[in-house]
């Protein structure tokens, strides 16, 4: 199964990325292999619609679930609109984020976790 994982860096070892609309990296991670391919965040420093726009690019990539630290209103019903569960307070590694994920530790959330705009810089 494919999961989006927001990211500060480009690979496993990378700490989870606390934003969703801005976040620097998107990492798409398998699952059942660990195989993932990491993508830089196209929305980073869009002028504004950062959320909705980056939920649209993470649904095109086809995953079940989103894991990050927080999501906005409007990232959340992007998401939710396409079928992508949302689990946020997230925190630690990449590697451990998947593992935990896998274990079962992680709840999906009913609503945005922060207020609109709180990504911006």
């Amino acid at each position: 199964m494919r999961i989006c994982i927001t990211s500060q860096e480009s690979d496993l070892d990378s700490q989870v990325d606390p934003r969703f609309g801005r976040c620097r990296y998107f990492i798409i991670v398998d699952t059942d292999t660990l195989e993932f391919e990491a993508v830089e965040n196209p929305n980073l420093n869009a002028a504004g619609g950062a959320g909705i726009q980056s939920g649209q690019f993470v649904a095109q990539k086809d995953v079940k679930a989103v894991l990050t630290g927080n999501v906005g209103p409007n990232a959340f019903q992007t998401l939710q609109a396409a079928g992508v569960e949302v689990i946020t307070d997230v925190s630690g590694s990449i590697k451990e984020a998947v593992e935990k994920y896998k274990k079962g530790e992680f709840k999906s959330v009913q609503g945005p976790s922060v207020g609109s705009k709180s990504g911006m810089p």
